[in-house]
């Protein structure tokens, strides 16, 4: 029986090996959701590195606004860890902001930054409202860099990792797959929140946030054949009333009624459905990255044995990724430059801005100095770049969209001891006569009646022309026998304080030249009307008093360096301004005229310690070459104001143009220390002196006048809000100086 049983057994196995093996199985395919929030989205970083961790392969990968540009990224090659590190890197609050390093502006911003509070666009004679908070420039700029090594590839699915996004047409409010294109404008484009950042223009749709239609999609994903599903939310859902306390959080809750309808539909399609507890932050809570990872990384924890057996039954396992970007990452050979878009700006013009030469290498620094360079005019709403390989080196290739704002209208407001209140308007149109030209007219109305008028021609980095032409009138008390009287039919007494009228009217034509807007090299001729008098009342009858009242005509060379990183309150950066003026004609009302020049200068330095302490060194000098008998042409020192004109300067401890003479050398040492935020204490003392040998067989510390001055600033939106209070201990006199305001 025994033996029988055998045979069946035997026999029974042969037949069951003669089959067909059985099938293996089937391979799984992982899609990763990955939701829109803002800073929150830093989770999604803790998402990928557990899912690295857990073995987990990611097969395809979807992203809504900041869940696009996470999943974006690394869809590029990056891996996790990188990943992490590269957001580290990068000032993400630069996402959402226009800032930009005051280095890159050109001179003419550079001289007339800073006085403006508000800038408003003009359209066909009506005021509009600026589209969004920022254009979203320095956003593309991160994107464009840390995907350089994908720009030749325009279908998404060709990436490491098969990705699409989502976006939203504005003028349909129709949903938008991207998943073929460029992929930082896709990215940027997915996370373009309505009035945070412009829209983008994509095929000639323009695209906003696709969070507003589908802010998780899953069934997008669930369309592209995966087999699971995991979804990651780190979005926070519709808010109480008494939680909707700013605009951009009524806008996303607006925004959310649509998106989170069909929420618990979108979570039934996820296999796996994660939500880490970030309701303690906000969509721009930038600054707490690392505690918002955390939170992912709590989130994962909970899951991680479902995810080690998902990754278990993936064959292929997971793929670890590196970055390969084009040879000599730092420094690109540029062969060919192509600019599109530009319709009101030349090709030169646009080329020497960003500061591109064929055939040469540039640095990554300096090709991303050009960039900037080019958005600090503010004449593009975006530049978007592309690289492609061509023989031998890089194609750039530009899609420029020009700014449709070409009338503006800015406004700001003013006090200080010389001038008093004034409230400026500026009208600035760009175009007036060709592509690169604008112009910019300031007038000022308040105790002092002023304008201010520029045009210029700007050709880039060559020779550029402009005229400016300014009316500025003050009153102000000094001490007579400081300034000439002739030619006026009444006596004054010497050493009396006496109101004074000073009136200049000035043209200049220029040409000037710059080396990356960090020199400036300006030759030109100007016309100067100086009226210069007092009145006084003799038997009820008016008696006038000119100590000027003359014609000039000149020549004159500048040369200007300018690399502080802030017009206030500077605290890195090297200022240089040095000019020579050479009086040819006067229509010489005091019958005293002899041609002579002038050569004038300031130098300054600023350094800060610990980004708080800072020492700013400022040296001024000038003299006077030739015979000049027109006292009121002499430097004349004393007082605290950033907008003095002709040869009036500051000198903290004494009275406004105290000290005077033919020649001067003046050096002042300040000591600011940030208190807060945009708030300065100061500690300022200049020491210098007068004479018409100012070197002195140098001597030059013979003689010295002194001066100190201590006070409070703040930097505002208004412009440096600044009380000081300064004293001499060569008179023992001492001064209060109050200045509200951008300075003009």
């Amino acid at each position: 029986m025994k033996y029988f049983l055998f045979v069946i057994l035997f026999i029974s196995m042969q037949l069951l090996y003669a089959q067909d093996p059985p099938e293996p199985q089937k391979e799984i395919k992982v899609g990763l959701v990955l939701s829109g929030g803002g800073a929150k989205g830093f989770a999604h970083v803790a998402v990928l590195k557990k899912l690295e961790e857990a073995g987990v392969r990611v097969d395809y990968i979807a992203g809504t606004s900041m869940g696009a540009i996470i999943g974006g990224l690394y869809a590029s090659g990056y891996n996790a860890t990188e990943l992490d590190s590269v957001l580290r890197v990068y000032d993400l609050n630069g996402l959402v902001s226009d800032d930009l390093p005051r280095e890159v502006s050109s001179f003419y911003q550079k001289e007339h930054d800073g006085k403006y509070a508000i800038s408003l666009p003009l359209v066909k004679r009506k005021i509009e409202l600026p589209s969004a908070v920022s254009t979203g420039q320095n956003a593309f700029n991160i994107f464009s860099q840390l995907t350089e090594h994908v720009h030749e590839v325009d279908d998404f699915s060709k990436l490491s990792i098969p990705f699409f996004c989502i976006a939203t047409n504005l003028e349909t409010g129709e949903e938008v797959v991207m998943d073929k294109g460029f992929l930082p404008e896709a990215i940027r484009a997915s996370g373009s929140f309505p009035g945070l950042l412009t829209p983008v223009t994509v095929n000639g749709e323009v695209l906003v946030d696709g969070g507003i239609v589908d802010n998780f999609p899953v069934e997008k994903m669930k369309e592209k054949g995966v087999d699971y599903i995991i979804g990651v939310n780190v979005s926070g859902g519709l808010k109480d009333i008494e939680n909707l306390n700013s605009l951009p959080e009524i806008l996303m809750q607006i925004a959310g009624f649509q998106m989170y309808s069909k929420w618990d539909q979108k979570i039934e399609l996820s296999d796996l459905y994660i939500r880490p507890e970030l309701d303690d932050f906000t969509t721009f809570s930038f600054d707490q990255s690392e505690e918002i990872i955390k939170r992912g990384e709590l989130a994962m924890l909970k899951v991680m044995d479902t995810l080690e057996a998902l990754a278990a039954r993936q064959k292929g396992g997971l793929k670890h990724r590196t970055i390969k970007s084009y040879p000599g990452t730092d420094e690109f050979m540029i062969k060919e430059i192509v600019i599109k878009g530009n319709r009101n700006y030349t090709d030169k013009y646009c080329i020497k801005k960003l500061g591109l030469v064929k055939n040469e290498i540039i640095g990554r620094k300096d090709f991303i100095r050009g960039i900037d360079v080019l958005t600090a005019t503010g004449n593009f709403e975006s530049i978007f770049y592309k690289f492609s390989s061509v023989e031998g080196g890089l194609k750039v290739e530009f899609e420029i969209i020009e700014n449709k704002e070409e009338t503006l209208i800015q406004f700001g407001a003013h006090y200080d001891e010389l001038y008093k209140t004034g409230i400026l308007v500026n009208f600035t149109n760009k175009h007036l006569f060709f592509k690169n030209d604008f112009i910019s007219a300031d007038f000022v109305v308040g105790d002092n009646l002023r304008y201010n008028i520029d045009y210029f021609y700007d050709n880039g980095f060559s020779w550029s022309f402009g005229l400016n032409t300014r009316y500025n009138t003050f009153k102000s008390d000094v001490v007579t026998g400081t300034l000439p009287i002739t030619k006026s039919s009444g006596q004054l007494d010497s050493g009396l304080m006496i109101p004074i009228r000073y009136i200049d009217f000035t043209t200049r034509l220029f040409l000037q030249s710059t080396i990356k807007d960090r020199w400036a090299f300006r030759v030109g001729i100007e016309h100067k009307f100086l009226n210069t008098f007092t009145d006084e009342i003799i038997d009820d009858d008016l008696n006038r008093i000119y100590f000027e009242k003359s014609h000039f005509f000149n020549a004159f060379g500048k040369i200007m360096l300018d690399t502080y990183d802030s017009k206030y309150f500077p605290k890195k950066g090297v200022y240089l301004n040095s000019e020579y003026l050479l009086y040819l004609v006067s229509s010489d009302y005091n019958d005293n005229f002899i041609p002579f020049s002038q050569l004038s200068g300031e130098v300054g330095f600023a350094y800060s310690f610990f980004d708080k302490l800072t020492f700013h060194v400022l040296s001024q000098a000038g003299v006077t070459i030739g015979n000049n008998e027109n006292e009121i042409l002499d430097y004349h020192l004393g007082g605290y104001n950033e907008n003095y004109i002709n040869t009036f300067m500051p000198f903290y401890g004494y009275g406004f143009a105290e000290l005077n003479e033919s020649a001067f050398l003046r050096t002042a040492l300040t000591v600011r220390y940030e208190l807060f935020k945009k708030n300065f204490l100061s500690f300022t003392g200049n020491f210098g002196r007068l004479n018409d040998d100012i070197w002195n067989d140098g001597r030059i510390f013979e003689d010295t006048r002194t001066g100190y001055a201590a006070g409070y600033g703040i930097n505002t939106i208004i412009g440096p809000i600044e009380l000081l209070y300064s004293w001499t201990p060569d008179t023992n006199q001492d001064y209060w100086y109050i200045n509200v305001g951008f300075w003009f």
